[in-house]
C-alpha cells in the first residue's frame, strides 16, 4: 500500500507499493515545519517539482544530486537543471503523462507564478502546474500552488486524494478550495500550502466546516504519515 508522508507547506514523501521512494516539490532548509534536510534522505528515486518557487524547489538540485534520483518537472525547469549538471531529467509539460516504472503521471494545470530559483542568468521561466499520480489502487493530484481554475472540472471522477492549497493571499484560499472540492469530488482533501508565514495562516478546522460532506478532510501534521487506499 501507498505512504504518503508530510513534512509541511507543499512538501510530501511517497513510497508507492514497490517501495519507490518519491519526494515532491522538496523545501527542507528554511521550511519552519521541519527539521529534515537533505541528508536525512539516503535514497530516492524521483523528486517531481510542480513549480520553480523556493519553496517548492530549493532543494530539489542538491537532493537529486546527493540521491541519484531523476528529476521530473517542466520542460524548462529540466534543462536548467541539466544547465547546472544534473544528469537525470525528466521533461514533462501540462497535459501530458508519461507511465513510469510505479505508475502513470499526468501534469495539470495550475495558475501561479513561473520564476526558477537559483537561475541567476534570468533566462529561465516555466508555467506551474500540479501531478495526477495514478497508483495501484489510488488515485493522488498535488494541486501545486494555484488559484481555482475550471479547468479543475475535468479532473471529476479521477482523483480519490486530493492536496489542495488553502493558504489564499498567494494560491487559492479556503472558499476556493471548496469550489474546487466541488469540481473535483475526491473522497479525501489535504489542506497544504497553509501557516507556513503570517500572510497563510488558517484555521483548519473552519475549512474542515466549509467543507461538510463534500470529502473527508484529512488533516497532516508535519511526520504524519497516511496510507493511500
Amino acid at each position: 500500500m501507498a505512504k504518503l508522508t508530510y513534512h509541511g507547506h507543499s512538501t510530501f514523501g511517497l513510497e508507492t507499493d514497490d517501495h519507490t521512494q518519491i519526494i515532491i516539490d522538496p523545501w527542507f532548509e528554511d521550511n519552519p515545519h521541519t527539521e529534515l534536510t537533505v541528508d536525512d534522505f539516503p535514497e530516492v528515486d524521483y523528486v517531481f517539482c510542480t513549480h520553480g518557487h523556493s519553496d517548492h524547489f530549493a532543494d530539489a538540485l542538491p537532493l537529486a544530486r546527493k540521491t541519484g534520483a531523476t528529476l521530473v518537472s517542466t520542460f524548462e525547469i529540466a534543462m536548467f537543471a541539466g544547465e547546472e549538471g544534473l544528469e537525470n531529467v525528466h521533461p514533462m509539460h501540462i497535459g501530458g503523462s508519461w507511465e513510469f516504472p510505479f505508475g502513470r503521471v499526468k501534469m495539470t494545470p495550475a495558475l501561479h507564478g513561473g520564476q526558477v530559483h537559483g537561475d541567476e542568468s534570468g533566462r529561465w521561466t516555466t508555467v506551474p502546474g500540479g501531478f495526477l499520480f495514478n497508483l495501484a489502487g489510488t488515485r493522488l493530484y498535488h494541486a501545486g500552488d494555484t488559484a481555482l481554475l475550471t479547468d479543475m472540472r475535468l479532473l471529476d471522477g479521477m482523483v480519490d486524494v486530493a492536496l489542495l492549497p488553502i493558504g489564499d493571499n498567494f494560491t487559492m484560499g479556503p472558499d476556493d478550495a471548496v469550489r474546487a472540492l466541488e469540481f473535483i469530488n475526491p473522497r479525501v482533501v489535504v489542506p497544504i500550502h497553509y501557516d507556513t508565514f503570517p500572510l497563510i495562516e488558517q484555521d483548519t478546522e473552519a475549512f474542515r466546516r466549509k467543507v461538510g460532506n463534500r470529502a473527508r478532510v484529512h488533516v497532516m501534521g508535519a511526520g504524519s504519515t497516511m496510507e493511500l487506499d
